[in-house]
């Protein structure tokens, strides 16, 4: 192997491959601009701050503002983010005709933030009476990742229903990899939803869940397979992923798939278990267990 270095000629040569393979995949696909993940976690933990002031720590000195200042300072930045995540051809030397579409819906975000505070009040209940080992709901809005992987779905949920492109699915996506979680933001999540633990739940885009359901690790709400068009084209748009009722509680690594799957009201999920088709309300469904007894010859080998 020669230890020769690239000569800028070299160099050159591969950056202008480069480009000309993105634009062309930015052509077929209309690529959107990236955003920085950190202003946007940054943003996540400061609305924290706003809705818990009384559970959470001062992560940056806009808590130390006063309320409506911080209030003010966080939909300043939620519009830049929207703004970002907007595709628009602007013009650096004037003003960008997209931002009063950024703020309005920055503006639409805020005023549903009671409600959002609402919802996520009745997640720390549910993690409370769910949990034997909850000291208070300071302990389950501080640290529990079940409670922030939601809230922050909860946000990022809003924003999908405001028409937001790109940024939803980059705040779950840094509940995710902070968590171990994976909740689409276009799922739709009722009231009083714990999950305990959580390490490697998943749900997918188009999941349904009613009030008072209860996930622990390991579960998943996903596809049971991907609809094409005659001509092998992927089908998008389509639900893909189970429905959950009222009152379920689904346990570790059971996997539940397909978008015709209705999991009736008041069932029992076991751990373990692959469904793909729907139960009827009050179902138990688990694993058949095997026990026997051992010898003293068999516990001598």
């Amino acid at each position: 192997m020669s230890n020769r270095a690239l000569s800028s000629e070299e160099l050159t040569q591969i950056l202008r491959q480069l480009r000309q393979g993105e634009e062309e995949m930015r052509t077929r696909y209309a690529l959107s601009r990236a955003m920085s993940r950190e202003p946007i976690r940054q943003w996540i933990r400061d609305v924290q701050m706003l809705l818990f002031p009384h559970c959470m720590m001062a992560e940056s000195g806009l808590a130390a503002a006063p309320p409506l200042e911080r209030a003010e300072e966080l939909l300043w930045r939620l519009t830049a983010l929207i703004h970002q995540a907007i595709d628009h051809r602007c013009d650096v030397n004037g003003l960008c005709p997209e931002i009063a579409k950024a703020e309005e819906t920055a503006r639409a975000f805020f005023l549903t933030l009671p409600t959002i505070q609402h919802e996520a009040m009745t997640d720390a209940e549910a993690a409370y009476e769910g949990d034997p080992a909850a000291k208070g709901l300071t302990e389950i809005i501080s640290t529990y990742p079940g409670f922030y992987a939601t809230l922050v779905y909860r946000l990022a949920h809003r924003l999908v229903t405001l028409g937001v492109p790109l940024l939803p699915r980059m705040m779950t996506e840094i509940a995710h990899s902070e968590t171990g979680i994976d909740i689409h933001p276009g799922a739709q999540i009722g009231l009083y939803f714990f999950i305990d633990h959580g390490t490697g739940v998943v749900i997918g885009e188009t999941t349904e869940i009613g009030d008072r359901v209860t996930l622990y690790q390991g579960v998943t709400l996903g596809a049971l397979n991907i609809p094409h068009d005659q001509d092998g084209r992927l089908i998008r748009g389509t639900k893909r992923h189970p429905t959950i009722e009222h009152d379920v509680v689904i346990y570790s690594e059971a996997t539940i798939l397909g978008g015709n799957t209705v999991i009736g009201h008041g069932s029992v999920i076991g751990g373990n278990v692959w469904l793909t088709e729907s139960v009827p309300p009050f179902s138990k469904v688990t694993t058949k267990s095997t026990i026997a007894l051992r010898t003293r010859q068999d516990s001598a080998t």
